[in-house]
C-alpha cells in the first residue's frame, strides 16, 4: 500500500485537535503526525472539516434493513457491520433485545460464528436482556423478560469466552451480585439498564463488577431528592454511562447537566434499528411495527423503540444544541467506547501503529468520507 498523506482538515488524535498538521498512513496504519506542509506521499486532499478515529457504536439493534433478531446468522452480523462502517461507525456491537433463552443461544453461536470468519467492524455482541425490570421495558417484550437463572450464567459465561466482546445489559432485581460478579469474572461487560431499582440497589450492582449504565435517563429510575435510582448512580459514580443524544430520548438541558455532573465517563451510542442507512419508514421488532416518523422510531402506541440516529448526528446534537467541546464530543464516539469494551489500546484513536480507521466530517459534522486500514469504505 502507497504511503497516504490526509491533509486539509483538523485533525482529532482521539484526544486533542490539531490544526495545520497532516496524518501519514503506510500500509493501512498511522505513521506520524507531521505539518501538512511538505509531507511526502499521495496527496489525500480534505477540504476543510475534521478527520478523526473511526467510531464505535456499542448498541446497534440493526441497520442496512437487517435487524438483529433470532432468525439472524452470521450474514446478517456482516450486513449490520457493513451498513453502520457506511455511516461512520467501523466497529459495533450488534445488539440483541429480549429474547427467549433460545433465540439468545442462537444469536450467540451465530456471533461466535462471525467472530472466527473475521467480519469487518464486528467487536462482538450485546444482549441487552432479557434480565430487566418489566416495570422499565421500554419496547422491550414483556413475555419474554425473566430473572437469571443458572443456566443463564453459565451461557453468558461460556459465551464471553468465545466472542472479542460480550456486553449485557441487566437490571439489578433480574441478577444478584453474585451473578454479576461471576459474569464479570467470565469477561462479560456488565451494564445496568431497564431498572425501577433505587440508587442503593445499583451501588451494590456496580460494587459487584457492573461497569456501564446503559442509555442513562431512558427505561430508568430517574433522580429525585431524597432517591437518586439508577440515573442518579449513574452521574455520581466512576462508572461508564451511554447516552443516547438525539434531542428526542434527553433533552438537551439535560444532556448539559450530565456533561456537567460527569466530565468522565460518557460515550455515545446509536441505539439504532434497521432503517439505519435507508429510506425505510417502518420496520418490525419482536412482531410489532415500528414506524419511523419526524426522526422518531416508535411503536404503534408511541413508545420509543431505539433512535433514528447515526453518531456522526449524535456529535453534532452534543455541540450544537448541548455546548459540548468538540473534543469532547468526538472523543464519546470513538475513544470513549473503545475504553468501554476493553479496546482503548488497539481502537479509538490516531497514533503511530495504530489501524487507519478514520471518518472525515465536514464543517457541519455530516459524514464526508470513511476509510477502513487506509482504504476508502465510503
Amino acid at each position: 500500500m502507497m504511503r497516504q498523506v490526509f491533509a486539509g482538515a483538523r485533525i482529532f488524535d482521539g484526544v486533542a485537535l490539531h490544526d495545520g498538521m497532516a496524518l501519514v498512513v503506510e500500509d493501512g496504519r498511522v505513521a506520524d503526525l507531521v505539518p501538512g506542509a511538505g509531507a511526502e506521499g499521495h496527496l489525500v486532499a480534505l477540504n476543510g472539516g475534521i478527520l478523526a478515529p473511526g467510531f464505535l457504536d456499542l448498541q446497534v439493534n440493526g441497520g442496512g434493513g437487517h435487524m438483529l433478531d433470532r432468525d439472524a446468522d452470521r450474514h446478517t452480523l456482516a450486513a449490520i457491520c457493513a451498513a453502520h462502517a457506511g455511516l461512520g461507525s467501523l466497529g459495533v456491537l450488534p445488539t440483541l433485545i429480549t429474547e427467549t433463552a433460545e433465540g439468545t443461544a442462537r444469536v450467540l453461536a451465530e456471533g461466535i460464528a462471525a467472530a472466527r470468519a473475521g467480519v469487518p467492524g464486528f467487536l462482538g455482541l450485546h444482549l441487552e436482556g432479557p434480565h430487566l425490570d418489566p416495570r422499565r421495558k421500554g419496547a422491550h417484550d414483556p413475555g419474554h423478560i425473566r430473572p437469571m437463572t443458572d443456566a443463564d450464567l453459565a451461557r453468558l459465561c461460556d459465551a464471553a469466552r468465545q466472542l472479542p466482546v460480550l456486553m449485557t445489559t441487566l437490571a439489578p432485581e433480574a441478577a444478584t451480585p453474585a451473578q454479576i460478579a461471576a459474569l464479570v469474572q467470565a469477561g462479560v461487560v456488565v451494564s445496568l439498564g431497564h431498572s425501577d431499582c433505587s440508587h442503593a440497589q445499583a451501588v451494590a450492582a456496580l460494587a459487584a463488577g457492573a461497569t456501564c449504565v446503559t442509555h442513562v435517563f431512558n427505561a430508568m429510575s430517574q433522580i429525585g431528592n431524597r432517591e437518586p435510582g439508577l440515573a442518579g448512580a449513574a452521574l455520581d459514580s466512576p462508572v461508564w454511562a451511554g447516552l443516547i443524544a438525539d434531542g428526542i430520548h434527553v433533552h438537551a438541558a439535560v444532556l448539559r447537566i450530565a456533561l456537567a455532573a460527569k466530565p468522565e465517563g460518557l460515550f455515545l451510542v446509536s441505539d439504532c434499528m434497521s432503517v439505519a442507512g435507508t429510506d425505510q419508514t417502518e420496520c418490525v421488532l419482536g412482531g410489532r411495527r415500528i414506524l419511523r416518523r419526524d426522526g422518531r422510531l416508535t411503536l404503534e402506541d408511541g413508545t420509543l423503540a431505539g433512535a433514528d440516529l447515526t453518531l456522526p448526528h449524535a456529535v453534532r446534537v452534543l455541540v450544537r444544541q448541548a455546548g459540548a467541546s468538540v473534543e469532547r464530543a468526538l472523543a464519546m464516539a470513538c475513544a470513549a467506547p473503545a475504553a468501554v469494551i476493553g479496546l482503548g489500546d488497539t481502537l479509538g484513536h490516531l497514533r503511530p501503529g495504530r489501524r487507519a480507521d478514520m471518518v472525515h466530517l465536514a464543517p457541519d459534522f455530516a459524514l464526508a468520507a470513511v476509510w477502513r486500514a487506509g482504504e476508502r469504505v465510503a
